[in-house]
């Protein structure tokens, strides 16, 4: 077990959300289910990819904010369709800069590998185009973010 892991807090639809998780990260996992005395699940414990999260059954109490998000590392263009796409149906919410919120409220940061490398690149100017060019998009376009960087 991880020395952290990220706790979800939410409101009686704790196996909904969970179930949509493992659905979009395809290698997800269910790794403990706790329940009250009365067979309602408190918690869930499960993985996304390499990482561990339980989800409480909490009440209405905290909902999420975007003070709280997770980030996908996405290699091109396929993948952040993947993942955008899943996370903007059904009362989804698309944001700026590669952020989407999902629509249990949890807001993920979708982004491409080749964004960093647009970013982190030798071109300084080509970088700032990048830059620039990202700061307009909502989901992030592989595609743009090079044509960009290269200046054309």
């Amino acid at each position: 077990m991880p020395k952290i892991m990220p706790c979800l807090w939410i409101d009686d639809r704790i196996e909904e959300m969970v179930n949509f998780y493992i659905e979009t990260f395809k290698d997800g996992e269910i790794r403990k289910v706790d329940r009250y005395p009365d067979g309602r699940i408190i918690t869930i414990t499960f993985r996304l990819k390499d990482q561990e999260f339980m989800a409480l059954n909490g009440g209405p109490t905290f909902p999420f904010t975007e003070a709280i998000s997770f980030t996908i590392d996405c290699d091109g263009q396929p993948e952040v369709d993947h993942y955008w796409d899943t996370f903007t149906a059904d009362g989804g919410e698309e944001s700026q800069c590669g952020w989407v919120k999902d629509r249990f409220g949890l807001s993920w940061q979708i982004v491409p590998k080749q964004l960093g490398e647009a970013l982190a690149g030798s071109d300084r100017a080509g970088a700032a185009r990048a830059m620039q060019s990202m700061l307009q998009m909502k989901k992030i376009i592989v595609a743009d973010i090079q044509k960009a960087y290269a200046g054309s």
